[in-house]
């Protein structure tokens, strides 16, 4: 493998001390993050056996074991098959997309993560066995976030960056055809390389129990816990055992700072609740006491685009995001093929078919039902909430530059965002200015925070509304083509300000939106706009009384 230096460190670090807990790799697509993840396998790992691979599309049976019913329809006795999570049993659980897995497999690797026993229950009968794994698990961040709680099981955190040089390019190409043309002959000019590392992960294997490490170095470690704002305290503890496994890699009985600085990144890339400096040292160092800075507002003409240097103010979303969602009111018409992928490149992630999760087979009740007779098959019903994604469509125009009708919209925006990601809802986010849509959020579960993200955003020109709206209902006609009972929450914030025709066009879903006009001599379009769209409106002085 060329480059990706930390992530070959975390995995030999890994398999000197397996408690660290596992490695999330997250980078864009061609990095290599699979690659890396699975090499971890040929790697000596005390106490570990195989790896074993958790695919996205698993169901919840497969995962956990189900009703062996070859065995109880010839046997007549009840036994259960075991599922992935046996399997794993103290060994290497690899979870490929893990931002995408859905929310029922994420409670179950939490409970069972937490536990280290995997329970079964099936209409009345129950089963369980111990369940302890590392987990593995690698990401593209522009597909969603990762739950928090499943986020902090991970013991280092990679961020990869797909840069590589001209020089390195090359070799990896070279390196690739190598492998193509006579895969053992190229394995054999690593052998000997792959051999001595094996033997350095055994020697510090046994080195790690005589590591020691002095109070004055656990109490650096909990200061830049607490500077970084990292919650709970384990990270402190994947941080002492990282840098005494890292102390062991380098021959030394005992930790130095040099052990800590190592390390740092690895701990705290998934862990800071504040963001490091943009002085910040290399990946390599200790990242200093961090502040978060302070942005503050300019004064701007339309011409300077700086839409985004004003601080939002806080809105109250709580009657915005309860809106009755018990159905789609609109159903949906056909849109062009692929929209939401050809327009800004708006729909990221890989595919995933369809399930009617209401149409489970209830095993004992099919037998039950079949018995003497023609089998038959019985189904329960998968409890949960329909999926539920908000469409947030926001004016960047040059009209939105005036008063303080653009902080409160970008707090609007944020107060929504937050709403949704502690629902473990998925927000899409479009731009309409400047004459042009531009996804500003691309679609995904929502971020825990959306200040960094609203700051940065530019404005000026035109409101290209129509086209926006377009996106938008062709996004939603594609998320109920894959999923129709996804519920749908669109939010129009503009001022009004356009001569566009919207006739015609609607959106899937309901509608709310969020008038954001401030001039004294109003032009009522917002409402104009709203009555078009059969959407419910506000002013953002309607929507600031809100409680």
């Amino acid at each position: 493998m060329v480059g990706q230096a930390q992530v070959k460190l975390a995995l030999v670090l890994l398999a000197i001390d397996p408690i660290i807990g596992g490695v999330l790799v997250s980078g864009p697509r061609g990095s290599a993050k699979s690659t890396l993840a699975r090499s971890l396998a040929d790697l000596p790992i005390n106490g570990l056996r195989q790896l074993i691979t958790l695919p996205l599309g698993s169901s919840e049976e497969m995962v956990t074991g189900t009703l062996d019913l070859q065995q109880a329809l010839g046997e007549q006795q009840v036994a259960f098959a075991p599922g992935l999570l046996s399997k794993a049993h103290q060994g290497l659980l690899y979870v490929d997309e893990v931002n995408l897995l859905p929310d029922s497999l994420v409670d179950l690797l939490l409970d069972v993560a937490a536990s280290g026993v995997n329970r079964i229950e099936r209409d009345g009968i129950s089963h369980e066995h111990a369940a302890e794994f590392v987990l593995m698990g690698t990401m593209n961040p522009d597909e969603g976030e990762l739950r928090p709680q499943l986020l902090d099981r991970f013991g280092f955190g990679v961020a990869l960056a797909n840069r590589y040089s001209a020089q390195e390019r090359v070799e990896i190409v070279r390196r690739r055809q190598a492998f193509d043309n006579d895969p053992q002959a190229f394995l054999a000019t690593y052998a000997d390389a792959q051999t001595h590392l094996v033997e350095q992960i055994h020697q510090a294997q046994e080195r790690l129990h005589q590591v020691t490490i002095s109070d004055q170095l656990r109490l650096a470690i909990a200061e830049h816990c607490v500077a970084a704002q990292v919650d709970g305290v384990r990270g402190d503890l994947v941080w002492l055992r990282a840098a005494c496994a890292h102390a062991a890699w380098q021959q030394r009985q005992e930790v130095t700072m040099d052990d800590i600085d190592a390390v740092a990144e690895l701990v705290l890339m998934h862990r800071r609740q504040q963001p490091p400096k943009a002085s910040s040292p290399p990946d390599n160092s200790m990242p200093p006491p961090l502040q978060q800075p302070q942005n503050q507002a300019k004064h701007t003409t339309a011409a300077d685009s700086d839409w985004g240097q004003m601080q939002p103010q806080t809105q109250h979303t709580g009657q915005l995001s309860a809106l009755d969602m018990g159905s789609n009111p609109h159903q949906p018409q056909t849109g062009p093929a692929g929209a939401c992928s050809s327009q800004g490149n708006l729909w990221h992630g890989k595919g995933q078919a369809t399930r009617n999760w209401s149409q489970r087979i209830n095993w004992f009740a099919s037998l039950i039902a079949g018995r003497g007779s023609k089998p038959e098959l019985r189904y329960r019903r998968q409890q949960g909430a329909d999926p539920t994604m908000h469409l947030v469509l926001l004016d960047t125009s040059a009209s939105t530059l005036s008063g303080q009708g653009q902080a409160q919209a970008k707090g609007l925006v944020a107060g929504l965002a937050q709403q949704a990601y502690l629902a473990r809802q998925h927000m899409l986010l479009l731009g309409f200015g400047n004459d042009k849509v531009e996804p500003l959020l691309a679609l995904g579960r929502a971020p825990k925070t959306m200040t960094s993200l609203l700051n940065s955003i530019g404005a000026g020109g035109g409101t290209p509304l129509r086209q926006a709206l377009q996106q938008a209902q062709a996004c939603g006609q594609q998320l109920l083509r894959r999923n129709p009972t996804t519920r749908i929450i669109n939010y129009i914030i503009t001022d009004g300000r356009v001569q566009q025709d919207i006739t015609g066009l609607h959106l899937p879903g309901i509608s709310v939106l969020v008038d954001t006009e401030q001039s004294q001599i109003k032009r009522g379009r917002g409402q104009h706009i709203a009555r078009h769209l059969s959407a419910e409106y506000f002013t953002l002085a309607q929507v600031q009384q809100f409680t």
